[in-house]
């Protein structure tokens, strides 16, 4: 089994193109809208919710069977068929730098998505390398009990606190300390979070 060396991609208008228009293609393909790619989908026909993507303009649409001009230009790629005579077909067509998923051919893929758990900006992957998709998925559900909604409020407020720090303090360890004690408990389930960095702030200036 492949040691898989876990990343997280800036796709934002990175050409990516997905062969299939069915429901795992549908799948993939929220994500890429999340992550604000230049998505192009191959595929003679779509499901329900991709065609309204299309009409929307989220995506664009080649009504067609794939043919390896497609991909030519293609940053990412994901193939999301149940025919194996396409995807090897992808797979040969495919620039040995380009990214690549074979839904159903996963060995013969340069990288596999993992299961994510998002609460805002906390994006939590689970993989277990392929050894077994539907465990990953009840890990996902566990942490939903462990990292609920209150995250999503509290990682925003972490993003801006940090960035004010970082640009604002000067003296290291003041920084340091500062980072830590807003990821104490105390602010997680804070209701004025602002006030009560303002405070902590006060403090550990005056000392």
């Amino acid at each position: 089994m492949l040691d898989y060396y876990p990343i997280y991609l800036n796709l934002m208008d990175k050409k990516a193109v997905v062969i299939g228009g069915g429901k795992v293609a549908e799948r993939k393909i929220k994500g890429l809208i999340e992550a604000k790619a230049e998505i192009t989908v191959v595929s003679p026909a779509l499901t329900e919710k991709l065609h309204h993507y299309h009409l929307q303009g989220t995506i664009t649409w080649k009504k067609k069977i794939f043919s390896a001009d497609d991909i030519s230009d293609a940053f990412l790629i994901i193939t999301a068929v149940n025919d194996a005579k396409v995807s090897l077909a992808v797979k040969k067509a495919a620039n040995p730098n380009q990214l690549l998923s074979l839904a159903d051919h996963p060995e013969e893929s340069n990288f596999i998505l993992p299961s994510v758990y998002k609460q805002g900006k906390l994006n939590i992957s689970i993989s277990t390398s392929g050894a077994s998709p539907i465990l990953a998925k009840k890990i996902k559900q566990n942490l939903s009990n462990l990292y609920g909604p209150e995250y999503k409020d509290y990682v925003d407020f972490l993003y801006n606190c940090r960035k004010w720090i970082l640009q604002e303090i000067q003296d290291p360890e003041m920084k340091k300390s500062l980072l830590s004690a807003i990821t104490e408990q105390d602010f997680l389930t804070s209701t004025a979070r602002e006030k009560d960095f303002k405070e902590v702030l006060e403090s550990r200036t005056n000392q």
